[in-house]
């Protein structure tokens, strides 16, 4: 391949982490083990392609697994503090944090006061929650007097929850901006501001939609704004372009669900594009759908789901492409609670010469990088 054709692809499984990280304790976290917990515990998990590329080596199981020749493996630790989405994908771009997001029991009066009057809104709630609880709770309150759902959770996020007809999905989103607008204005550095539209009628039906929208801090310097200088087209699938704020986006392509995240990687991969590209993907149903809710069954079919359209994918990588498997933290559906784990994760990759050493998250992105890097061995971790 040209070195102008060369492309890439990061694909993050949200949440699917291979042990607790080293300081998991401080997170009240220690002994989670989100992949290795569902293979050991569902006797006929049984993910072939995944284990192709290293999974069962990863996760020390004496399970066969027939290895493909150019397939290296090893785990990541994230360097920063938190367990969140935003934490881990910014470290996984270059772009660790020094101090962690900050986190609320409750947002400070003054804040919602001045949100409401910006929102011409008043609000519900204004305490931690899952996102299905919080619904159960509020939800016919909500459509009784229109007012939306504030929450948040161990994560440093700010959630809104509104129904999609009866408040408006327009409505919502310009409420979360004027929100982020607002946390960015007096420098509270909450992570993202997440709308969370809704549909149904009862707490029976009430369901959330694919709907929602991220709305994050800023990032500093990371991959993919190198990358854009440098003239790669940098794309992202799914909320990648949500969790950076745009910022080192060339497109974006949002998607509702796994399926439609690997349509899309299916789409943009047999493009045949005259430049240089970083696809960069977040597949959520494995943390919103199944590890939130601590649903080990809806996890296990999730994964054998991915790994069924894995083995459809993997034919179609070319020598010269850099292809890696990895994900942001931990959500062992088997933990206590409803909240991320703080957890290592793994790298599963085609395109390297050799298997790096265990590392750091924002190993992920260095790699990345040399892969573009011209004058170099393009597949070698420096």
């Amino acid at each position: 391949m040209n070195a102008d054709m060369r492309r890439a692809l990061v694909i993050v499984l949200d949440s699917a982490g291979c042990g607790h990280a080293p300081d998991a304790a401080a997170y009240g976290d220690e002994g989670a083990d989100t992949l290795g917990h569902l293979l050991q515990r569902i006797p006929d998990l049984d993910l072939p392609n995944l284990a192709s590329l290293g999974l069962y080596q990863i996760l020390r199981l004496p399970k066969p697994a027939k290895l493909l020749d150019e397939a290296v493996w090893t785990r990541l630790t994230a360097r920063s503090p938190g367990k969140d989405t935003t934490t881990g994908h910014w470290e996984l771009m270059g772009c660790p944090l020094a101090e962690p997001f900050a986190t609320f029991e409750k947002f400070p009066d003054d804040l919602v006061t001045e949100l409401q009057r910006r929102g011409a809104v008043g609000f519900l709630g204004n305490y931690p929650a899952s996102g299905t609880e919080i619904l159960a709770r509020l939800g016919m309150e909500h459509l009784r007097t229109g007012r939306p759902i504030l929450y948040t959770s161990a994560d440093s996020v700010m959630q809104i929850a509104a129904h999609e007809e009866a408040f408006g999905l327009e409505r919502l989103w310009a409420l979360c901006q004027t929100a982020r607008k607002l946390l960015d204005e007096r420098g509270i550095r909450i992570g993202r501001v997440i709308a969370r539209p809704f549909l149904g009628s009862s707490p029976a039906d009430f369901k959330r939609t694919g709907n929602r929208h991220d709305y994050s801090l800023m990032p500093g310097g990371t991959a993919l704004n190198r990358l854009q200088a440098a003239a790669v087209q940098t794309i992202g699938v799914g909320k990648i372009s949500d969790i950076f704020a745009a910022s080192g986006i060339s497109e974006s392509h949002p998607t509702k669900s796994n399926a439609g995240g690997m349509a899309a990687i299916d789409r943009l991969w047999a493009e045949a594009r005259p430049n240089p590209h970083f696809i960069f993907a977040n597949l959520v149903d494995f943390d919103s759908l199944y590890g939130h809710r601590r649903d080990p069954a809806g996890y296990a079919a999730c994964l054998r789901e991915f790994d069924a359209w894995l083995g459809t994918f993997l034919p179609k990588v070319k020598p010269a492409d850099l292809v890696m498997l990895t994900a942001d933290h931990g959500n062992d559906p088997y933990h206590a609670g409803t909240d991320h784990t703080r957890e290592q994760v793994p790298l599963m990759a085609l395109g390297l010469v050799a298997a790096p050493h265990p590392g750091t998250f924002a190993d992920l992105a260095r790699m990345v990088e040399n892969h573009f890097s011209a004058g170099t061995d393009l597949r070698a971790v420096r």
